[in-house]
């Protein structure tokens, strides 16, 4: 057996934890006190993950330990990765005057580099991604052989969608065998029915069909993906914020982009039927309460995720 490792991007959830506002992604979704992120941990260790690294700011390290750590680290071996601004810079850079926002996605990942032995999973820390993700990412680190090649979940987009607004989304474009040709995010996906519609300038929509394939930032990596992602991340800071050096985000999404233009890897998409609840938006909170405790009744999940592992 592979030892398969879940890396979660938590650097804006930890922060969340202390005073101040946006709690809506450490409200409990249970009557137990779980949060989505326990549920995401909880099915990837019954598909087989030993390992989980949170990345975190490392303000927030005792908080985040506090609220989860303590409580998962007895049933999975747990790790801290810190996301900084000065973390993999390309010698002599200096960080931008005023810059505060982290470096997006793609920089989180990257920071969780010497905690990973080998293949791993990255997630977000608030989204409630399903068994069946989990299970189908683990079948392929068991399966593949190639270094390079990695994988992503893709989920149906009807199955992701709120009816309290829109949703960001990566559209996904594959080819006949199944590989990922290109992920277009698609910030503003609007339910249709059965259906959606999406905008760029929130006046012109385009409808997309319910069954097309999207990310939700589930993504399977061989260990060899790190070193791609560092020289891309180097690349960036150096030659791609100029233009907005305060803001401008290195995304999880554009590694795999620029990696299958150049013909440097092959991505498969992994199908999944299940189902994404969230926390987009406060409204979302009790369907997402409905859903979990209507999966505990089906026996899907213990009332107590921890409580006899």
């Amino acid at each position: 057996m592979k030892k398969k490792t879940l890396v979660i991007m938590a650097a804006g959830l930890g922060s969340r934890f202390g005073a101040g506002a946006g709690k809506k992604q450490v409200t409990p979704v249970d009557d137990a006190g779980h949060l989505i992120i326990d549920y995401s941990i909880y099915d990837a260790i019954r598909a087989g993950f030993e390992k989980v690294v949170f990345v975190i700011k490392p303000e927030s390290r005792d908080m985040f330990h506090a609220a989860i750590g303590s409580r998962v680290e007895k049933h999975v071996e747990i790790a801290y990765a810190y996301q900084t601004l000065s973390k993999y810079l390309p010698e002599g850079f200096e960080i931008p005057e005023g810059r505060e926002k982290p470096w997006g996605t793609g920089h989180a990942a990257l920071c969780a580099r010497d905690d990973v032995p080998g293949a791993f999973v990255v997630i977000n820390a608030d989204d409630f991604y399903g068994r069946d993700a989990f299970e189908t990412a683990a079948r392929f680190i068991e399966e593949s052989e190639s270094e390079t090649e990695h994988a992503m979940v893709g989920y149906c987009l009807r199955n992701t969608m709120t009816p309290f607004g829109t949703v960001a989304r990566g559209v996904c474009t594959t080819d006949e065998s199944g590989n990922l040709v290109s992920v277009i995010e698609r910030t503003k996906i609007e339910a249709r029915g059965e259906d959606a519609a999406f905008t760029e300038d929130g006046e012109t929509w385009t409808d997309i069909s319910g069954d097309t394939t999207v990310s939700l930032n589930l993504w399977v990596f061989k260990n060899s993906i790190f070193d791609e992602m560092q020289a891309r991340f180097e690349h960036f800071v150096q030659e791609e914020i100029s233009d907005n050096p305060l803001k401008k985000e290195y995304y999880l999404p554009s590694v795999s982009n620029q990696l299958l233009s150049e013909k440097k890897a092959v991505f498969k998409v992994l199908p999944t039927k299940a189902r994404w609840f969230g926390m987009t938006y406060l409204e979302d909170l009790p369907n997402t309460k409905a859903n979990i405790a209507r999966m505990k009744e089906s026996g899907e999940y213990p009332e107590n995720l921890w409580e006899r592992r």
